[in-house]
């Protein structure tokens, strides 16, 4: 007989999170400038690089979800096991992309090194255990009150981590060159391994922790008709599932750009990285406050609509800012906090939507696919990140930013103007998509949830 549902999965579920954004947000908000600034890569190949990796996670997240859908479940449970096989080699491979030694190799092996690397940690390891995490939230619970708990447990370990990460990198990381803030290499290399061993002991205490009690039984033992094309006709044909892929898209571009600018913005725009460091601490008290209240809001007024307000709201900041554009840096650091307090109530929310999304498709394809549905969800959140990378490279380029031109003042008022605008265009997209495209809200979500405990109940 298993464990009830409690705080021992939420917090098991929460250090799972915590171990993927050890890595993920060093990547997502750094390996940019870690590139630009201590190996001399031009931001526009780094981007291109991030980009070029996404169309590998086409294939590699796609065949990891039909991988899980397969598998059948153990003692330990269906996803839970792949968490303690790749746990040390996503931080392994995560540590190897940050090596400041190799910075005066040649212009084509740093290239060709950070390709190999980051497609090793992100297409292959990362994919890898985050496929099987996030399709978990699933089997840990039927219900869909516990998977709201789930998703908000998980958005504060997400919260947590990339606080910790942005608050500490910029407080001990930075050297002064020039007048100008820049990455001290050698201290970033020794802070990406110690990340990766925090990555390797968070997913061990999640592995501990969480409970897989619903038992979900593979696509081998039911004999369904599973392969790859029919899995993709179906996406191509799930609404709920195109529109909220279409939504994380829009939702991780505007997210990744404002983590991405943070780096330029508060070091160069405004020479203050003690200002980042507070504005992280800043927004884990804010994520706190927002998870306090983020089930009962939804659960009121629905998750999809209180993630279209959320995004307006958030969308409004991005334009005062670049219409006041504060030279004080802690009224910047206050505006901020509002934008990231808008965001967060959406990322609370957000890995419930997915499962909600799972529970249609089994309604509509009557067939259960967790794993598939998953990846397909994660390839979309990879496509955000790596569009916000790629487009944040290209305008870096564009207003001509380097490590000698990050003085200039057309240079300082081009990295304010990517740090406003390209979120703010992201946040109105999102909300016109959960409001017009995302069919699953309130009403629709509790259908569904009644036809499969009927559906349940007859087995």
């Amino acid at each position: 007989m298993s464990k009830p549902f409690g705080l021992r999965d939420k917090i098991g579920y929460l250090m799972g999170d915590i171990g993927n954004d050890f890595t993920f947000v060093l990547s997502s908000t750094f390996l940019l400038k870690f590139y630009t600034d201590v190996m001399g890569v031009p931001a526009a190949v780094v981007g291109t690089i991030i980009m070029i990796a996404r169309f590998v996670d086409a294939f590699t997240d796609v065949t990891m979800g039909r991988i899980c859908d397969r598998s059948v479940t153990t003692k330990q449970g269906k996803f839970k096991p792949w968490i303690r096989r790749m746990c040390v080699p996503v931080a392994i491979s995560s540590f190897l992309i940050y090596q400041s030694s190799l910075a005066d190799m040649s212009i084509g092996f740093k290239i060709g090194y950070l390709f190999v690397t980051y497609i090793l940690w992100g297409s292959f390891f990362y994919t890898s255990i985050n496929i099987p995490y996030g399709s978990m939230a699933s089997a840990i619970s039927a219900d869909s009150g516990d998977r709201q708990s789930l998703s908000t447990y998980r958005s504060i370990g997400a919260t947590f981590a990339s606080v910790l990460v942005g608050a500490i990198i910029p407080l001990i990381a930075y050297e002064e060159v020039n007048g100008i803030m820049l990455l001290n290499g050698e201290v970033f290399t020794t802070i990406a391994g110690i990340f990766s061993i925090c990555a390797i002991i968070s997913y061990l205490i999640c592995y501990s922790l969480v409970t897989e009690r619903v038992h979900i039984p593979s696509n081998v033992e039911k004999k369904e008709d599973n392969n790859v094309i029919t899995m993709l006709r179906n996406a191509l044909t799930n609404k709920a599932l195109i529109s909220i892929i279409a939504a994380s898209i829009v939702m991780l571009l505007s997210q990744m750009t404002l983590q991405s600018m943070a780096n330029y913005v508060y070091p160069i725009y405004y020479g203050n990285t003690a200002a980042q460091s507070a504005s992280m601490v800043v927004m884990l008290a804010g994520s706190l406050a927002i998870a306090a209240v983020a089930k009962p809001i939804s659960t009121r007024f629905g998750k999809a609509e209180v993630g279209f307000v959320s995004s307006f709201i958030a969308a409004g900041v991005c334009v005062l800012l670049f219409f006041l554009r504060p030279q004080n840096v802690w009224v910047y650091v206050a505006l901020q906090a509002v934008c990231w307090l808008a965001l967060g109530v959406f990322s609370m929310i957000s890995w419930a939507l997915i499962t909600d999304v799972i529970d249609y498709s089994e309604i509509k394809n009557g067939i259960r696919e967790d794993g598939s549905v998953y990846a397909l969800y994660s390839f979309a959140r990879k496509l955000g990140q790596a569009g916000a990378a790629g487009l944040v490279g290209v305008m870096l380029t564009a207003i001509g930013y380097s490590e000698t031109t990050a003085g200039n003042e057309i240079v300082r008022e081009g990295l304010f103007n990517i740090s406003t605008i390209v979120p703010a265009i992201g946040f109105v997209l999102l909300g016109l998509v959960l409001w017009l495209w995302y069919p699953l809200h309130k009403r629709q979500v509790e259908e569904n949830s009644n036809i499969l405990k009927e559906k349940n109940e007859f087995k």
